[in-house]
């Protein structure tokens, strides 16, 4: 994209992204990774509730309907809402790469309203890795896959440990978490950046 900071050009040591053998197949549905989660948690009533799948290489696609809950001006989506579903998408990339990782920074571009009722659909790919730095960028059209961009970003995540969601959670949903008896769910609850 052009115009992007100089923050996320990867370095010239950056390598290309390598999907991890254990990543999900292309075309599968990745499924939320918390359930309160705004992005992708089934159980949060006004979230986004997007729905994203392994795409080929470390790439994904993802889809959210935008709801009256989203809006900012009267019948379109919010700003910071559209935001949420990039970061959302790029973070899900992480799935692919078997890494936890936290958004580093996010830069969008807003290229055209995005109405009540639009289905967003949403690309995004790992264009580079250096240490801990994970470089991505992801679209949003209106229309259909290869519809008009409506928004864009470019973002780094940095790779973290578990330990950043347990010293800086709240305690409760922490250890609600860590007690779910069913070990996949606990597992994902802490695998990509809530």
């Amino acid at each position: 994209m052009s115009g992007t900071s100089a923050a996320l050009q990867p370095p010239a040591d950056a390598v290309p992204p390598v999907r991890h053998p254990d990543a999900p197949a292309p075309g599968e549905l990745l499924g939320a990774h918390y359930g309160q989660c705004f992005g992708c948690g089934d159980e949060q009533p006004h979230g986004l509730h997007l729905q994203a799948r392994a795409g080929e290489g470390v790439s994904i696609t993802a889809e959210f309907t935008v709801q009256p809950a989203h809006q900012g001006a009267p019948g379109l989506a919010h700003g910071g809402v559209l935001a949420t579903a990039l970061d959302e998408t790029l973070g899900s990339l992480n799935w692919l790469l078997r890494t936890i990782a936290v958004t580093g920074r996010l830069e969008t571009d807003f290229v055209r309203p995005v109405p009540v009722g639009t289905v967003l659909h949403l690309q995004a790919e790992v264009t580079a890795v250096a240490g801990r730095k994970i470089y991505c960028t992801a679209t949003g059209r209106i229309g259909g896959p290869d519809g008009p961009v409506a928004v864009r970003a470019d973002a780094l995540f940095i790779e973290v440990k578990v330990d950043h969601f347990v010293d800086h959670g709240r305690q409760e949903e922490i250890q609600a978490a860590m007690r779910d008896p069913d070990q996949v769910r606990r597992t994902r609850a802490f695998e990509v950046n809530p």
